[in-house]
């Protein structure tokens, strides 16, 4: 599997990204943090962190969401609710002063375990001390680079989040499952579908003589 390279050259073609993560050079952002270091991070402690399995803990049927068995919204509900924590993002934050928690580099593929090998997709996530989700993704099979952005619902620990400035797709997760190596995923489409993707963290790759 062929990685992606965060540093000089891929920020460089990036320097109108609103979260300037180029800014940030002391920040490695292959790095990954764990439970207690999210909880300690976060302006608004968690009483308990929350995790859940999509298909086991939250799942489908029909038209109808279930969290442990009881039904918490209907599938258009679930997908809006999601849209409304990723657009929540607190509009007196200054994206020059927000500091920010890596969570690591991630690559984006279906349930298949194969789509996953053979993947081309990545997310670069990190979480702000007020609870902001953002990042970059890029598709080296495409060449497509894009920033993303969402918010941590403080109350049910669902962090969503999709492209800066468009409402869709919109990925999300529980906040403390981005802790683990293997993450399950919801992904709400335009067109009302929704998806169950995977996450895999990546170890950083080795340097390389020139930084893409």
């Amino acid at each position: 599997m062929v990685l992606p390279v965060y540093g000089g050259g891929y920020w460089g073609r990036h320097p109108n990204y609103r979260w300037g993560w180029a800014n940030y050079p002391n920040n490695n952002w292959w790095a990954w943090a764990t439970a207690g270091a999210v909880t300690s991070w976060l302006v608004s402690t968690p009483s308990q962190p929350v995790y859940c399995d999509y298909g086991t803990t939250i799942y489908y049927e029909g038209d109808q969401v279930y969290y442990e068995g009881d039904v918490i919204a209907t599938a258009d509900e679930y997908a809006t609710q999601a849209q409304e924590i990723a657009a929540s993002i607190p509009e007196e934050v200054d994206p020059e002063k927000v500091e920010w928690l890596p969570l690591g580099v991630f690559a984006l593929g279906s349930t298949d375990e194969s789509s996953i090998e053979d993947s081309t997709m990545f997310l670069q996530l990190a979480v702000s001390k007020e609870g902001i989700i953002a990042g970059t993704f890029q598709n080296l099979a495409t060449k497509d680079s894009f920033e993303v952005e969402g918010m941590v619902d403080e109350k049910s620990q669902r962090a969503a989040w999709g492209p800066v400035g468009k409402s869709a797709p919109i990925m999300e997760t529980q906040l403390y499952n981005l802790t683990e190596n293997e993450v399950g995923t919801l992904v709400h489409f335009e067109d009302g579908e929704t998806q169950q993707w995977t996450l895999v963290r990546m170890d950083e790759p080795e340097k390389e003589s020139s930084d893409r």
